[in-house]
């Protein structure tokens, strides 16, 4: 009996708790013992470390804070170029080699699933994106993602590297033969896995990247393989490398705390300036009414400055445009509002002004940071809306779908509702899609999807308009340049990086 309890208190020793954390020291030690061959194994593998680097650049903006946990040596805080950088590893070694390699980081020792973790940071420090790597050998992912959470900001990204649990014995292979860097015990979680835990800690999972189907460089097939191949619906779930970018779910904001600038981009639209301003409700705290004259000629702006002094209890101004196109009008409104959120309302009402306090509602409740009105869940009245345009609408759609990651059913929809600190973000992507965009909706979608924003379409009424005539004419014309923004768009948010 005594030889019995004797054997329970030697195995209480690594049961509970204490067994995670013999698996902790297991991996730090692991790691202090590997450190100095890191850099190494870093060089013989640039070509996969090469691909790596390229979506962390695309998907990361520059200039922003950055922590990268489990950084090792500060490969990946190096490779995306932050303005404010810093680094956390399990193992002393490991930050000792990033310490030297990067001296403008500030980097710290301590296991991101325990109390130590939170203790590296002070109160108010947030970060832009958060990189979180080898979580194969982290110990407890979902604690080390609640760790986060209060390092995060409303427009804070996520990323979670994980390799693809099918690639397990060919990366064991890879391992045995000195490949490729050994590694202690995994956990080998799914993408379904992942988004699970995200889910768990209180994030949301926005977009999954696969990467490397060929980790090594063969002229002509590596290039076929990892940038095409990949990109297909089923190749994709062949790559060794996922990286998961998700958002910590906002807390709602009061609608009474926000500010709102409604943009009404104008060409000549006189017989409908009064019409919205008395239409279009209050919303949130402080609503501005900002009408764009695009160099209209049927006196548009002198009908906005006659309503301005007609109702002086609305905010109204009005903006002159370049009078180019809608989406340098819109552009206009945009840097001259001064509300926290920013609505497109077309001046044509074709979508009723009575229904932006929806768009208000769920933006303000932090469901999502770009809505996009839908035109095609209600009935279209008859007239309003041709049948080219109508199949022209559908076909985007699914196209829009499959580039942007996320569910958009009406891509031409004037009202759209976002951020305008994102906007500020979405700015500097303008023009970078090999083809002007006249009417600015596509820029705006680009450029949600490459920030990872969180797009949620709304169901609008849609309606016949009354005054004057729609701008959407030439239709072949202007679906083929929407199929060249298409293209574009495929280029660079499926294959640009």
């Amino acid at each position: 009996m005594e030889a019995v309890i004797n054997e329970r208190k030697v195995n209480q020793e690594v049961w509970g708790t204490a067994a995670l954390e013999q698996r902790r020291q297991r991996a730090r030690q692991h790691l202090a013992a590997i450190a100095s061959r890191r850099e190494g194994w870093i060089t013989r593998n640039r070509y996969y470390y090469g691909l790596l680097t390229r979506l962390l650049r695309f998907v990361v903006e520059p200039d922003k804070t950055v922590l990268s946990v489990r950084c090792g040596t500060g490969y990946h805080l190096a490779a995306v170029s932050p303005k404010r950088g810093k680094g956390v590893d399990i193992c002393t070694e490991m930050v000792q080699i990033a310490r030297q390699r990067n001296s403008s980081f500030d980097f710290a020792v301590a296991f991101p699933d325990k109390d130590e973790f939170r203790e590296l940071f002070r109160a108010r420090e947030k970060f832009d994106y958060i990189l979180f790597s080898n979580i194969g050998d982290t110990v407890d992912v979902l604690q080390a993602l609640r760790n986060f959470r209060p390092l995060c900001l409303r427009q804070t990204r996520v990323l979670i590297e994980s390799y693809n649990h099918l690639w397990e014995p060919l990366v064991r292979i890879a391992e045995w033969l000195g490949m490729k860097v050994p590694r202690t015990e995994q956990n080998w979680l799914s993408t379904a896995d992942i988004r699970n835990l995200m889910k768990l800690a209180g994030f949301e999972a926005l977009e999954t990247h696969r990467i490397v189907i060929l980790p090594k460089y063969v002229p002509l097939l590596s290039a076929f393989l990892n940038r095409f191949c990949a990109r297909l619906p089923l190749f994709k779930r062949l790559c060794m490398t996922q990286v998961i970018v998700g958002r910590l779910m906002p807390p709602s904001v009061p609608k009474e705390e926000l500010s709102v600038s409604v943009i009404v981009p104008c060409k000549d639209e006189k017989g409908n300036i009064e019409d919205a301003a008395q239409r279009i409700p209050q919303l949130g705290g402080r609503t501005e009414i900002i009408f764009c004259d695009d160099a209209s000629a049927d006196g548009t702006a002198e009908e906005v400055l006659r309503v301005q002094s007609l109702y002086p209890d609305k905010d109204i101004r009005l903006e002159h445009g370049p009078g180019v196109c809608k989406s340098r009008n819109v552009w206009t409104g945009f840097d001259a509002a001064t509300g926290d959120v920013l609505m497109i309302l077309d001046a044509d009402l074709t979508t009723i002004p009575e229904e932006l306090p929806y768009f208000m509602d769920v933006i303000a409740s932090g469901q999502a940071e770009f809505v996009n009105g839908s035109r095609l869940v209600y009935p279209v009245p008859k007239g309003a809306m041709t049948a080219a345009n109508m199949l022209g609408n559908k076909f985007f759609s699914a196209a829009f779908t499959y580039l942007l990651g996320q569910r958009v059913k009406d891509t031409l929809c004037g009202t759209k509702v976002l951020w305008r600190s994102d906007w500020e973000r979405i700015k500097p992507t303008l023009g970078t899609w090999g083809i002007e965009d006249r009417w600015g909706d596509y820029e705006l979608l680009f450029g949600a999807s490459k920030l990872n924003l969180k797009i949620l379409d709304l169901p609008v009424h849609y309606q016949e308009r009354i005054y004057g005539s729609t701008k959407m004419t030439k239709v072949f014309r202007n679906g083929l340049i929407m199929l060249k923004m298409c293209w574009h768009g495929f280029l660079k948010l499926k294959l640009g990086y």
